[in-house]
């Protein structure tokens, strides 16, 4: 039987390939560009490109892409073969450095926000050698950033890799400041859960809304659903297991460190979870993962939802953001020390964190927003749309103490003095975990759990690099000029918990009580997309973000104008498409039953005499709910009338917020009722009790 060490990575231009092809001289170059961010040598980048090419031939390569992620929330690429003409009518396979280096796709139709006109196309895709390049149904997938030719990020990496920047620059400023010159980089890492549903393929073609938009626009609740809670952790059915056992082996293959796998809470809910890797490899495997997912699904011939609410009134699917930073010494910068001075570092980056969320919270929010993602958040299943803090009881208490310069646990002086004191082992088990808080601490990480499924996980980690990067930048500018560091790192400690210590919440998110206190303590509570996007051009984030150059003003413009458009598009294609499923499935549906149990009412009543209660009561009934779907369908159709006519983008959004999406609920309403009450032969469509345990 095959090991997986045998396989594992196989289909990776990994550490060990580079090694066992490149030079020495070649290799040390590369690493260092890697590691350190080195200017590539095109010399270099030549025998690299031979290197790979040989090696992707003779693992069957015949093309090769450069992978890419614009802003339309899924991968792009376009693939060219190695194949070039020789003088004698044959093929010779070539890959220059020039090639590897550097792409040329069309740029104006992907999403720019304004920032391109359609007549300007050239864009250009740039290697990161520090994301290995791997091999993919026969082609060499090479990952890249993505800018217009006049420079402008029109990706998720560039931004994503600028943020990565600005927190080692800042971070190396707080080391220093310990005495650690030892420290060259600090890097962020991330382990994203990725949770999905798995339907079987032949139902789902038949839903035009799952389709159409990857969810169910229509479907009233089975009899059983999530409140039994045995699917979650429960034993995995044999369809499913193959499945696992098969996404496993091809995400091993392609070096992406696929851990854990279990049933969810909801019916014919599931999730991946890989171990941590520097965020914007983690950001490329989770793209990665994604596509992955949903092809190894048609070999089962089942599908593979990863919209954010797949089916109304069970748990949605979410993407858990385990953020934590380390130093190239492997120092995780998050967790607990030793000794007094280790303590007094883990303090202050927790405060910085602390700073950063409490300052951020709006980029934070509108980081995870989406059409998809509104659907989830604070329903009872999610994090709320309010952002805040779990510490856990032992950390709090630890804050409060030097907030208060009041004794903490055993000790018996009357002031907690950073960098003198020995503080009590802190232990990552001292308090339960807290599965409603939006940004938890569990450890040596922070949990940022409000990602939907589908998203990239660079939005998030952007601006949560960005606002650490910034806090810490404030502190290394004060501790810097200060004469006594010990006693002003306490002083700014303490001043930064009594400041922000509203973000901080151990209780239970899912309480209204919660929303109301947050509203009390001064916390935004950004419930939709058409709220927390505009908020990303406030003077104080345009200020921060183009500051630490992570965007440029005009950047941030342009993606708050591909977001909202985005969220329009979503929810507007729903809206259509819940129109043709009412106008052309259901309401005939309904109508047939009900005219068919009308005439089965006017048989009895000519052959016998008898009142029929039931049946024409039903009729009574039906018809009414015809006539509601009938109405709603018309006001549904109006609201996607009136939203052509609107040509601002934020006035176009508030309109799909408040009109659009009650419509399409009043909608829904009625058909769900109906469903309930309609014959299961006449429905057209799979309903959710299959859809749920058909697998």
């Amino acid at each position: 039987m095959e090991k997986i060490t045998d396989f594992y990575g196989s289909m990776v231009f990994d550490d060990r390939i580079m090694k066992a092809t490149l030079s020495e001289k070649v290799y040390k170059s590369l690493k260092r560009t890697i590691d350190r961010g080195t200017p590539l040598d095109i010399s270099v980048a030549n025998a690299v490109a031979a290197a790979m090419k040989d090696w992707a031939i003779e693992k069957g390569a015949t093309h090769y892409t450069h992978w890419f992620q614009p802003m339309t929330g899924v991968t792009a690429e376009k693939h060219d073969s190695f194949i070039s003409p020789a003088p004698d009518g044959r093929v010779i396979m070539e890959f220059s450095g020039k090639e590897l280096v550097k792409g040329e796709p069309d740029a104006s139709s992907f999403p720019s926000g304004g920032l391109r006109a359609t007549f300007e196309a050239r864009g250009y895709t740039a290697w990161d050698p520090t994301s290995y390049a791997f091999i993919k149904d026969g082609t060499l997938y090479i990952p890249t950033a993505f800018c217009s030719y006049t420079g402008e990020a029109l990706d998720k990496k560039v931004p994503l890799l600028r943020s990565m920047e600005a927190i080692n620059k800042q971070a190396l400023r707080i080391l220093k400041l310990f005495g650690n010159t030892k420290v060259k980089s600090i890097k962020t890492s991330v382990g994203p859960e990725q949770e999905y549903f798995l339907v079987d393929r032949d139902m789902w073609k038949k839903r035009k809304d799952l389709i159409m938009t990857g969810r169910t626009l229509f479907g009233a609740m089975p009899p059983k659903g999530q409140e039994m809670d045995d699917h979650y952790f429960g034993s995995i059915k044999p369809r499913v297991a193959e499945y696992m056992a098969d996404l496993d082996r091809e995400l091993w293959k392609l070096g992406i460190l696929a851990k854990t796998k279990h049933n969810e809470v909801a019916p014919a809910q599931h999730e991946l979870a890989p171990i941590y890797d520097t965020t914007n490899i983690a950001a490329d495997h989770n793209q990665l993962t994604m596509e992955v997912m949903q092809k190894v699904a048609l070999r089962h011939n089942l599908v593979c939802l990863l919209h954010e609410k797949p089916f109304a009134g069970v748990n949605g699917s979410g993407k858990h953001n385990n953020w934590s930073i380390s130093t190239d010494q492997g120092e995780n910068l998050l967790s607990p020390g030793e000794t007094p001075a280790e303590n007094a570092q883990f303090l202050l980056f927790l405060a910085a964190v602390i700073k950063a969320v409490d300052d951020y919270q709006d980029l934070l929010r509108l980081s995870v927003a989406t059409a998809g993602n509104d659907h989830r958040l604070g329903a009872n299943e999610a994090p709320p749309a309010v952002i805040s803090i779990f510490l856990g009881d032992e950390l709090t208490a630890v804050l409060n103490a030097i907030e208060t310069d009041t004794p903490y646990g055993g000790t018996k002086k009357e002031k907690m003095q950073l960098g003198v004191d020995v503080l009590p082992k802190f232990s990552k088990d001292t308090t339960d975990r807290n599965r409603t808080s939006p940004f938890a601490f569990t450890g040596n990480k922070f949990e940022f759990r409000m990602l939907g499924s589908s998203n990239s996980i660079s939005c998030a980690n952007i601006h949560l690099n960005a606002a650490v990067a910034e806090v810490l930048k404030q502190f290394a500018d004060e501790l810097e000029t200060a004469k006594d560091f010990n006693s002003a790192m306490h002083d700014l400690i303490k001043r930064t918990i009594k400041e922000h210590k509203r973000i901080i919440f151990n209780g239970n998110g899912y309480d209204d009580e919660w929303i109301k206190e947050a509203e009390k303590r001064g916390l935004m509570n950004l419930k939709t997309t058409a709220d927390a996007m505009p908020h990303i051009c406030d003077k104080k984030n345009v200020d921060m973000l183009t500051a630490h150059g992570i965007f440029t003003e005009a950047e941030i413009f342009s993606r708050r104008d591909i977001m909202l458009e985005n969220y329009i598009k979503t929810v507007n294609i729903e809206a259509v498409t819940m129109v043709d499923m009412a106008r052309k499935e259901i309401i005939p549906a309904v109508a047939k039953f009900a005219s068919d149990t009308a005439s089965a009412v006017a048989v009895k009543k000519s052959v016998a005499e008898v009142a029929c209660k039931y049946e024409t009561k039903l009729v009574s009934e039906l018809s009414a709910l015809i006539d509601e779907m009938d109405t709603a369908t018309s006001e549904l159709e109006s609201a996607v009338s009136k939203l052509k006519d609107i040509t601002d983008i934020i006035k176009a959004s508030e309109f799909v917020r408040d009109t659009m999406l009650s419509a399409m609920d009043k909608l829904r309403s009625a058909a769900d009722k109906a469903e309930t009450m309609t014959a299961e032969d006449y429905y057209p469509f799979p309903t959710y009790d299959k859809l749920l345990f058909g697998v």
